[in-house]
């Protein structure tokens, strides 16, 4: 039996879970900068964009294991320390904006009284910084990252913003970019919707089976208009 994108009236739709980067924020490009320049600063061989655009929604001492299976966990701290250095303070690393879109979707979820929140493989630093910049802290009800819990796709992330905001697996969406959110969300029970604007392949996304793809947060919520019934 398929899971419709919204729940039925009895068991209205509660929590859309985002994922940070490459969902809200076009952060991939400073990514892969900074974790080509991490490599560099401490001898390391770079790996090519490919490589790191695939790595990308793990967390960052899981990402490193995954791009150099025999590092020990000195080199793995190193290289985490450098990549934050780099991605939280370069001048000349690529912008983060927000993706289109992004307000219009959190302004209608909240004018209909679904929370939202955040589940990030970022650090609590990183995340904090990007919330402040972008004015959207506010907007949260309840936020999980990278370094306060185990990596994507482990469940635990999802599940902490969903105590915190009370609200049952079957009343939530989780909302990513990457394989590892959509397998986050599986392992947690929690429908999920891609969005093929961030790090990787609507074939690859295909593979995980959600609920639905979309383009990008625009036609996100779209979907969620027609879903609820509206029209133009």
């Amino acid at each position: 039996m398929n899971t419709p994108l919204l729940p039925p009236a009895e068991n209205a739709l509660r929590l859309v879970v985002f994922d940070w980067d490459g969902t809200l924020m076009d952060s991939p490009r400073r990514i892969v900068h900074c974790l080509q320049r991490a490599a560099g600063q401490i001898g390391a061989p770079v790996r090519d964009e490919a490589a790191l655009r695939n790595i990308i929604g793990l967390g960052v001492d899981a990402a490193v294991r995954e791009l150099y299976p025999q590092a020990d966990d000195a080199f793995v701290r190193q290289f985490a320390e450098t990549y934050r250095e780099c991605y939280l303070g370069a001048e000349d690393a690529p912008e983060t904006p927000l993706f289109p879109g992004v307000a219009p979707l959190l302004d209608w979820l909240e004018a209909r009284d679904v929370l939202l929140a955040v589940a990030t493989s970022k650090s609590r630093r990183g995340l904090d910084q990007a919330l402040e910049a972008t004015g959207l802290a506010r907007r949260f009800v309840a936020t999980a990252t990278g370094d306060e819990h185990p990596s994507k796709p482990n469940p635990a992330m999802l599940e902490h913003v969903m105590n915190r905001a009370g609200v049952d697996r079957a009343r939530a969406r989780m909302v990513g970019d990457s394989v590892y959110d959509l397998q986050m969300a599986r392992h947690a029970g929690v429908p999920a919707v891609a969005v093929t604007h961030g790090v990787h392949s609507p074939e690859r996304l295909r593979e995980e089976a959600p609920l639905g793809m979309q383009p990008d947060l625009e036609s996100l919520l779209d979907v969620f208009r027609q879903a609820e019934g509206e029209t133009e």
